[in-house]
């Protein structure tokens, strides 16, 4: 089975960490347990959600803010080749992203077990540092 099809399905989040490039320090920037679900169809659409743990409901314009910088989240059209995804974006939480194509290195641990991993790049919710994300989902269906 190639990636295209062992990467179907719903996938829960159960880790995301930040390693910066420069120090080699990992940081799960989003917590011990964070939120989100991955979800990718056969005839190839993508959908990622990803949310900090311990969010508190948003009642001002700091809040609001800060909401913003404790999520991600992109849909789009994907292909996977080479133990690479690429999607490319319809929808952000960052506009910057729409309309491009966000490439990440995959790799199955098990059937069950998916890390994707970018690739050293800015990241809007570091400001000022180069990181590469690497997250870890695990199939829910």
């Amino acid at each position: 089975m190639d990636d295209n099809q062992k990467i179907v399905g719903v996938w829960g989040l159960a880790a995301q960490v930040y390693e910066d490039v420069d120090t080699g320090e990992r940081v799960p920037i989003f917590g011990n347990n964070p939120r989100g679900r991955q979800i990718a169809t056969a005839d190839g659409r993508w959908l990622a959600l990803a949310t900090g743990e311990g969010r508190p409901v948003p009642t001002t314009d700091a809040e609001r803010a800060v909401a913003l910088q404790t999520m991600i989240a992109y849909t789009g059209r994907y292909r996977c080749e080479n133990g690479i995804v690429r999607t490319r974006v319809e929808a952000a939480w960052n506009e910057a992203w729409v309309g491009t194509e966000q490439v990440r290195n995959l790799r199955f641990e098990t059937d069950d077990l998916l890390h994707i991993v970018s690739d050293p790049m800015p990241h809007p919710n570091v400001p000022g540092r180069r990181v590469r994300v690497i997250v870890t989902w695990k199939r829910e269906e």
